[in-house]
């Protein structure tokens, strides 16, 4: 897909192709629709990443609550969004055996408690073994320290949507 493309989509089909490149939240490609025409694909995702860096503190834990926990509940019942459950199988999450299971509901739950969002990480750029581990030091960070760690990792997450949703025209992470 070429930028002529993108910035020909009328705004519900701009929102059905875009409308989960940050977790189940169509409402930022709403947004970012009326910022068209977008000069290149690089554009397009400054946009997006615009938008979230300008809103306030609730807003941007609003987007982390968005977010499913990594092999939690979501993922059994198998109601993850397709992009997060192509992501978590992709990190080897959907075959973890069940003390694998336990310790990450563990380390989510206490996650969960002390920071008040879901742990977000990009799964496609780690593995089953790495996630726990992450999830364990970033346990250990102050929470202004972890909140931007977890933006920074929806952006890499928006970034590689982007790049499954527009191919070769738009470089990866």
């Amino acid at each position: 897909m070429d930028i002529e493309k993108v910035n020909s989509m009328d705004f519900r089909e701009f929102v059905d192709v875009f409308g989960n490149v940050i977790e189940r939240c169509p409402l930022i490609a709403a947004a970012v629709w009326s910022q068209r025409p977008f000069s290149n694909l690089e554009d397009l995702e400054k946009h997006f990443f615009a938008f979230i860096d300008a809103l306030p503190l609730s807003g941007r834990e609003g987007i982390l609550r968005c977010h499913p926990d990594l092999a939690g509940p979501e993922l059994q019942r198998g109601t993850l969004t397709p992009e997060s459950q192509r992501e978590q199988s992709g990190a080897g999450l959907m075959n973890l055996g069940a003390a694998e299971r336990l310790r990450l509901a563990e380390l989510n739950a206490r996650y969960q408690a002390r920071f008040g969002f879901p742990f977000v990480l990009a799964a496609r750029l780690s593995d089953r073994e790495a996630v726990p581990r992450e999830l364990a030091r970033r346990l250990r960070c102050l929470r202004a320290q972890e909140l931007s760690t977890a933006m920074d990792e929806v952006k890499k997450i928006g970034r590689l949507r982007l790049a499954d949703l527009l191919g070769s025209d738009f470089p990866k992470p």
